[in-house]
């Protein structure tokens, strides 16, 4: 394929694809530049201040206001800052929550969530809800084993890996029995709206839609904050965290500068209704080139196809090779699928603009023409 030039983004930037650590907002890595050196005047960089001391302090606290707002979190939940990403999460769910009951369920929708059985499984008695092989849809509600004495369910409403999404939890709810659901939201959080009554608890690694690796945010309802077991660490205690305004340990506070900058920038572009309506626009255009397309294909059953991360595989797949650096020349980047699935995946987070997304969709059609 011959080599085609398209113009690069201001500052040479390049079109990121990414699963994570992901592209962020341009504006918001030009206010973190502009202030690196400096913080609002004071001298030194956000990076250098006390996470106990008044600069930081005032910046904690708008990120937290301003996430409840942008996700209109009830007064009966928590919002914790934690570290460690959403791996250590599904260590710390049960730790945090089967004290007296050992028992809990998971739905294994795909690869993420199938991690989190294998972990929570090193603490207590698990439950395999559904799980159905490939994955490529959400087992029908109606099927799922979610015995009586379990404590939660635990799902992953969109699996980076898979691409499969899933939000609405109407014909689960009737099966629930008084169980609280337990979400991992890494990938999609702040892409949707959504019910936070609906979860028990909800928990997202920053990388992909929030900001930086390095820093974990947790939903808990109040009432879930007293149940840890004995042998959960005391700076990983949910409860401990709360009642420290997760400032038991030292927080990533420059993590939590630049997710408290993407906040503001989403509540300045009409906050997640609005960027719901670009995801929507920008995955609705993706999948059409790729379903109207003869060179390449998506399986995802098109009720459960994700919004966020669109897996895509080439029939000729010797072609690999040539896509992507074709693709790299082109300034596309991060297409590469993950190594457990092959093909290739376009991650269209919060901060990959519609014209990225165009590009994109412009190249593989020039791909294809060529081969």
């Amino acid at each position: 394929m011959d080599n085609y030039s398209t113009d690069k983004i201001s500052y040479g930037r390049l079109h990121n694809f990414s699963a994570g650590p992901a592209a962020l907002p341009k504006e918001v890595l030009e206010i973190a530049q502009r202030e690196l050196l400096s913080f609002n005047g004071s001298g030194i960089s956000i990076m250098e201040v006390s996470h106990r001391g008044k600069l930081f302090d005032r910046v904690h606290t708008e990120a937290l206001e301003n996430f409840r707002t942008l996700l209109n979190i009830p007064s009966d939940y928590a919002v914790l800052f934690m570290q460690g990403g959403a791996i250590a999460q599904n260590s710390l769910i049960p730790l945090n929550l089967l004290s007296k009951n050992q028992n809990a369920c998971y739905a294994v929708t795909g690869s993420w969530s199938n991690k989190s059985v294998i972990e929570a499984k090193r603490y207590g008695n698990i439950t395999i809800a559904c799980e159905q092989k490939p994955y490529l849809s959400v087992p029908d509600f109606n099927t799922w084993d979610i015995p009586q004495h379990s404590e939660y369910l635990h799902i992953c409403t969109n699996e980076t890996i898979d691409g499969i999404e899933f939000v609405d939890l109407s014909a689960l709810k009737s099966k629930l029995n008084g169980k609280y659901i337990i979400s991992d939201m890494s990938s999609h959080i702040l892409s949707r709206q959504i019910n936070i009554d609906d979860y028990g608890v909800i928990y997202a690694g920053a990388q992909k839609n929030i900001g930086p690796s390095g820093l974990t945010i947790a939903i808990v309802r109040k009432n879930l904050l007293n149940q840890a077991m004995p042998a959960c660490p005391i700076s990983l205690n949910w409860n401990n965290v709360y009642q420290n305004n997760s400032m038991y340990n030292t927080p990533p506070t420059f993590a939590i500068y630049i997710a408290g900058l993407v906040f503001k920038w989403l509540l300045n572009k009409g906050a997640v209704q609005t960027i719901e309506k670009e995801n929507i626009a920008k995955s609705q255009k993706l999948y059409t080139c790729i379903d109207k397309s003869s060179l390449y294909k998506n399986n995802i059953d098109k009720n459960y196809r994700s919004r966020m991360n669109i897996p895509f595989k080439l029939n000729d797949e010797s072609l690999n090779p040539q896509f992507l650096e074709q693709a790299e020349l082109n300034n596309l980047v991060g297409l590469k699928g993950h190594k457990s699935v092959g093909g290739m995946r376009a991650s269209l987070y919060n901060a990959v603009s519609l014209e990225s997304v165009e590009k994109l969709i412009d190249f593989m059609q020039k791909f294809e023409n060529s081969n």
